[in-house]
């Protein structure tokens, strides 16, 4: 069911979207999901990955592993982490592609303007609360 007129529900145009998007787009969708202990702080739930921040990879063969990102390669959406790394033929260490969705972060690298996105997060968040019913008072109503 199509919700907005704007995106297109064909995913042949959502892929050349995802392929072909300009860096400051990619910058979003390269977000990760926060700890919930950050979750509980902040009231954000995820947020876009940086280097500096300290994650916990999530899913595949370096699962529970944890390390800072030392770089955003947003061309190829992925993220390389401090520690997670293999040899080349050669002997020399490589790192290895993460995607940000399969990571969560567990330690934020706060600067001015990190500080103003969670705010502004956060007071969005707040105000979609008031404004959706919550999901009890909804789900009271099925029985």
């Amino acid at each position: 069911m199509k919700f907005s007129k704007e995106v297109s529900s064909s995913r042949r145009k959502q892929r050349k979207a995802h392929f072909t998007a300009p860096s400051h787009e990619r910058r979003i969708r390269m977000s990760a999901p926060l700890s919930s202990e950050l979750v509980e702080k902040y009231g954000v739930h995820a947020v876009p990955i940086r280097v500096g921040d300290e994650v916990r990879i999530m899913r595949g063969l370096y699962k529970m592993q944890e390390g800072k990102v030392k770089r955003c390669h947003r061309k190829k959406y992925r993220i390389a982490v401090e520690g997670v790394a293999r040899e080349d033929s050669r002997g020399l260490p490589v790192d290895i592609g993460i995607h940000p969705s399969k990571v969560q972060i567990i330690a934020l690298r706060l600067d001015k303007d990190r500080i103003a996105l969670l705010k502004r997060k956060e007071r969005a968040s707040l105000m979609n609360a008031r404004v959706t019913p919550s999901r009890s008072a909804v789900m009271a109503d099925v029985d």
